[in-house]
């Protein structure tokens, strides 16, 4: 029986359409050279038969152009060569019926054709994964393509074992600096130190070589007593594999000899930690998993990526390469240099320039592709006239300013297109035959958009609209203020970057999950889509609970999981299904359910704990019943190829595991904190509407509005007086002087504000001499400071700091024009509104 779950899309299949070459006589097999359509240097020219159905037309552009070339499947799958002869060169049509027999194209990731290079064989990359996706989009565009495409989830049973005795890695680095570090520092310190590429396994700083080390050591690797030996090449290490599998840099002549040396190390270290433990035998447990190896990906698709032309994934997780795998020629691989480190779950992290820790620095980081594999962005988008620029983002913080997250330029004042960022905004400068390529289009419709979180962020441009930002699936609202021109003036010797500008003077901090680039507009409905499906790797658990309740024997709870970062797993919307769609649970309690992670109950992260729910209310048969909506994450260890997890529940069925809460601890005596002021600051948004409402000028007051969306940043945004900074200061002082400003400069308000004696227009001698400054002075002081004010300055006093201001505004030595007049009233009411008259609460 199977089960399938379907993922958020708006869209079913559209069928492509191909028409079919019409054969020349007839009486017979006639032939026809068809063009290759992959791009490759490298192409095979075709004569044989003609295809003879569209689909075997379709195979033939999506899949053969690609792949019978010699530097990939052409040297061996071919005509009088091994079999399958799925790239057969003399017969498209033999090609296409040997290809059906390794392909699953309703699940193309797990065709044999696929499986096989991810296994390692024949690879053209440096990185299997890259290869089995580039292979996966192949079939999926001989499927049918993406567009609007609803995948589903086979839910299948996975091996049924019980939770194993589990060995935990010491807090302390000792152990591994004395067995399995000098090995690394002694082999691999040229590229795997501190500032060279990740992983930093061989640092000087022995503390982050141990943590970047763990995910490639599996505590499995020393035998118990009576097991047989393990040998390299049978070794789960990955520092061992890499040795063995990969020959990646070996010493000495032999990477046998490498690998056995690197196990060695491994199980010495092993054998210093003790004899594993058992999980507690009180715990009501269900069967364990683990995420790698047991888990079904859920990444199945939804996504609309019909017109992809570059796409990031970051699935690698290791070297100096983040690959191209869209399939469209030529890949746009990028090299990763400087401060980038890969992240756990699929994604690349951008940092500063810092100090390597040995006596050098690390430039800031930056990924880069080639001018020439970057043309083909110019040839593909200029022949469209249209793109989308579609990434996800985690800013490293929201103060940033001239930071490039996605550019395609040649310097940083000639550029294609960028996406950056400027603190809190998203900006887009964009050339066009009707807009400046250095001119900022940005997110100012709301300054706070941008925050330092994962955001999901797209660029639309075409001829019909013109510039289009969506963060998180919705668009910004900001108005493009040029009019949609054409891409005709783009350069083509510009290189693609991410994280930085091409002379590395524009560094973004940040981490990126994915990038695509469309070469059509995404809709507002396929931008949402594509939102909706979410980033990173995703698995389907399926945690036996047949052994805890009678008469269910394929009885499940389900979680979507995924590698959150380089530090947790994401656990998320479990629920309960029977795979036996004739079976169904009858008021079968469930209460107080956790996660365990190799072999013990994390502390952290329990958010299932106060389940309490009855199986069988809620259920239907072939979906389940759904128990949380909620989701926890839960602490790395070891890694996703070698942590185990497994559920434990208080009461499972007529399973039991009762638990009472212990006494709490005895509480420390508080601590004796440093006085805390009783008066605090306006907040940005307070101070602008005290001055508004003090004033009477309103807050959509042109000149107001622009001066205080310019100031914003640098205005206080939380009321704790001891946070108040110089930057502070200034910002409102030039807020204030903008509402002066308004203030005089519109007879009717100042008419309200001051007396109506006063001569706006007058010298400044007669303006502010005995009579008349009292007509300027008074009602500042009535209208801005106020009276009865505890402990603050006196009336009198605030009048002689203003007398003593306008006289020293009023000294001209050459004489004062009548326009000073109302600049001594501006600047004396600014002096009174941004004092702390206005600040303090």
């Amino acid at each position: 029986m199977t089960h399938f779950f379907g993922f958020r899309t708006s869209h079913a299949f559209l069928a492509l359409m191909a028409s079919v070459l019409l054969l020349a006589g007839c009486g017979g097999e006639s032939t026809e050279q068809l063009p290759n359509t992959s791009g490759n240097d490298t192409t095979v020219s075709y004569s044989g038969p003609a295809p003879e159905t569209n689909d075997v037309l379709n195979f033939k552009r999506s899949v053969w152009d690609n792949l019978a070339t010699q530097d990939k499947c052409g040297a061996c799958h071919n005509d009088g060569g091994q079999s399958p002869q799925f790239v057969h060169e003399n017969n498209i049509n033999t090609a296409y019926s040997e290809a059906n027999t390794i392909v699953n194209l309703a699940d193309p990731s797990q065709s044999e054709m696929v499986t096989k290079v991810a296994g390692g064989h024949n690879c053209w990359l440096s990185s299997t994964t890259a290869c089995a996706d580039i292979l996966t989009t192949y079939l999926v565009n001989w499927a049918g393509g993406s567009e609007g495409s609803a995948k589903t989830v086979e839910l299948r049973a996975p091996d049924i074992r019980d939770v194993g005795d589990t060995l935990a890695f010491p807090e302390d680095s000792s152990d591994f600096a004395a067995t399995i570090y000098p090995t690394l520092t002694t082999y691999c310190s040229e590229c795997h130190s501190s500032n060279g590429q990740t992983p930093y396994i061989a640092s000087a700083d022995v503390d982050l070589a141990y943590e970047q080390a763990k995910s490639r050591i599996d505590l499995n690797d020393l035998p118990g007593d009576g097991e047989p030996l393990i040998m390299p090449d049978d070794a789960s290490s990955r520092l061992v594999q890499r040795l063995w599998d990969d020959n990646h840099n070996c010493w000495g002549d032999s990477c046998p000899d490498s690998a056995t040396t690197m196990l060695e190390n491994i199980q010495e270290f092993i054998a210093r930690l003790g004899q594993p433990e058992p999980v507690s035998g009180e715990l009501v447990t269900s069967k364990a998993l683990n995420l790698e190896n047991d888990g079904l990906l859920a990444n199945s698709g939804g996504r609309f990526e019909d017109n992809v032309i570059a796409l990031y994934e970051f699935k690698t997780g290791e070297g100096q390469t983040a690959f191209d795998t869209s399939g469209v020629s030529p890949a746009l691989d990028m090299t990763l240099t400087g401060n980038v480190a890969w992240v756990g779950g699929w994604g690349v992290e951008f940092g500063p320039e810092t100090d390597d820790g040995e006596g050098g620095m690390v430039r800031a980081g930056k990924a880069q592709g080639s001018t020439d594999d970057s043309r083909k962005l110019h040839t593909l988008l200029t022949a469209s006239g249209e793109y989308s620029l579609e990434a996800w983002v985690v800013p490293g913080n929201v103060v940033q300013e001239d930071a490039r997250i996605v550019t395609y330029s040649g310097s940083s004042t000639a550029r294609n297109l960028t996406l950056g960022q400027n603190q809190q905004l998203y900006e887009v400068l964009h050339r066009s035959t009707t807009s400046d390529e250095n001119t900022a289009f940005a997110t100012e419709n709301n300054p706070m958009l941008l925050q330092a979180t994962l955001q999901h962020v797209v660029v639309n441009y075409s001829p019909d609209t013109g510039r289009q930002i969506f963060v998180n699936g919705q668009p910004t609202g900001d108005v493009d203020p040029d009019a949609p021109g054409l891409l005709t003036d783009w350069e083509d010797n510009f290189a693609l970057v991410f994280g930085n500008e091409t002379d590395g003077n524009s560094p973004w901090e940040g981490t990126l999950r994915m990038v695509a680039i469309h070469n059509r507009a995404l809709t507002p409905e396929q931008v949402q889509a594509n939102y909706d499906v979410g980033v990173g790797q995703k698995f389907f658990l399926l945690f036996s609970v047949s052994h805890l309740i009678d008469g269910m024997d394929q009885s499940f709870i389900v979680f979507e999981v995924s590698q959150f970062d380089s530090f947790g797993y994401l656990f998320s919307n479990p629920f309960y299904i029977d795979l036996d769609e004739e079976a169904s649970p009858s008021n079968v309690p469930l209460k107080g359910m956790r996660i365990g992670i190799n072999g013990r109950e994390p502390v952290v992260g329990q958010a299932f704990a106060n389940l309490d729910v009855s199986l069988g209310s809620d259920y239907e048969a072939g979906s389940g019943q759904q128990l949380s909506e909620l989701g926890t994450v839960i602490g790395l260890e070891q890694g996703p190829g070698i942590d185990e997890f497994f559920l434990t529940f208080e009461q499972l069925g007529g399973n039991e595991d009762v638990r009472t809460e212990g006494n709490l601890p005895a509480q420390p005596a508080p601590e004796d904190l440093d006085p805390v002021s009783v008066i605090g600051l306006k907040t940005f948004e307070e101070i602008n509407a005290s001055m508004s409402k003090m004033t009477g000028i309103p807050v959509t007051d042109q000149g107001v509005s622009e001066t205080y969306n310019t100031v914003r940043q640098q205005l206080p945004t939380v009321p704790d007086i001891n946070g108040f900074l110089a930057s502070h200061q200034m910002g409102i002082t030039q807020l204030a002087f903008q509402y002066c400003d308004a203030l005089v400069e519109n007879p009717t308000a100042r008419t309200a504000f001051f007396s109506p004696a006063v001569d706006f227009d007058a010298e400044v001698a007669t303006a502010f001499n005995d009579t008349n400054r009292p007509n300027v002075i008074t009602p500042l002081i009535e209208k801005l400071v106020g009276d009865n004010i505890d402990d603050q300055p006196t009336t009198a006093s605030v009048e002689g700091e203003l007398d003593q201001l306008i006289d020293t505004l009023t000294l001209c030595p050459d004489g004062c024009d009548s326009s000073r007049t109302k600049t001594v009233i501006k600047a004396s009411c600014a002096a009174v509104l941004g004092s702390a008259v206005t600040l303090i609460q």
